[in-house]
């Protein structure tokens, strides 16, 4: 006799896994904590396996939970489109997405052009802030999903893609020949620790000349030639280039672009988009010059 999976149960238990909690979950699935853990027994009973690993207030995936996490994304995502499509349900409401301003261009545009066109009875409210910040209202359910720039990827987020962290100053600009080298940086800028270590390990005195609570007064300061700067490559806003130091500036490695998707039912229609957007920029990256 064949067995099925209960996509209740899978939408429970990736819904845990993503919140990294069934306190959370249950608040994001509006169901009780018992409800959320019995749904979950209820999945490993009938695979025979356990999928998760208690500890206190925490919970891991097994190796079988790690496996089982694609197919749950996957079989809900193919679940929800079916009915949408075939009882033609629109998708109404409000969707909170969050993205560190650093990478709003060159790909949120085109999917907020997408979601709009393909979902007309939707809401869709841009969060741009850093990405410490922009955690922390995933994590309070003020925003449905995010978009961060990390050196990794934390459990229940997707890692879209990597790209080189470069100096960025202004156009013909000298500020990355003065030493001490001088700085320019947000307070919560999640890569300016990195930066600090980095010229540090290359023996690099450094003097941080501009802090600033927005983006834009680090952009004037840089565009100056008061300071540099760093950005995910391919975010550098007009009046900044990439810097030609030619190795006198340490390498700043790769930064993650990871997704963190919430339970909002619109959600995941919005994810499914960036995924492929970020796969069409991918894609157009490594195509022959014309």
């Amino acid at each position: 006799m064949s067995r099925q999976l209960d996509l209740t149960a899978l939408r429970s238990f990736l819904a845990v896994h993503e919140a990294g909690g069934v306190t959370r979950a249950a608040g994001f699935l509006n169901l009780t904590q018992s409800a959320v853990s019995m749904q979950l027994k209820r999945l490993e009973d009938s695979l025979g396996i356990e999928l998760m690993e208690r500890s206190g207030r925490g919970v891991a995936l097994t190796a079988a939970g790690e496996q089982l996490i694609g197919y749950a994304r996957r079989l809900l995502q193919l679940n929800d489109e079916a009915l949408a499509k075939l009882t033609g349900q629109s998708l109404q409401g409000e969707v909170v997405l969050g993205v560190p301003s650093d990478i709003v261009y060159p790909v949120i545009p085109a999917v907020l052009r997408r979601f709009a066109h393909e979902h007309p009875m939707m809401r869709i409210r841009l969060v741009s802030s850093y990405t410490l910040k922009l955690r922390q209202l995933f994590a309070q359910g003020e925003c449905d999903l995010i978009l961060t720039t990390e050196d990794t990827v934390a459990p229940g987020g997707e890692t879209l893609r990597s790209l080189p962290l470069i100096w960025v100053g202004a156009p013909g600009g000298q500020a990355f020949r003065q030493r001490p080298l001088p700085l320019a940086f947000e307070f919560n800028c999640i890569f300016r620790t990195g930066v600090q270590a980095a010229l540090d390990a290359a023996g690099i005195d450094w003097v941080m000349a501009s802090e600033a609570e927005a983006t834009r007064s680090i952009e004037a300061s840089v565009s100056a030639d008061l300071a540099v700067h760093a950005l995910v490559a391919g975010a550098e806003p007009r009046d900044l280039v990439s810097v030609p130091h030619g190795g006198s500036l340490p390498d700043l490695g790769q930064i993650q672009v990871n997704l963190y998707t919430g339970q909002n039912e619109a959600a995941g229609p919005l994810a499914a988009i960036i995924r492929q957007e970020y796969a069409r920029l991918k894609s157009r990256s490594r195509s022959p010059a014309g």
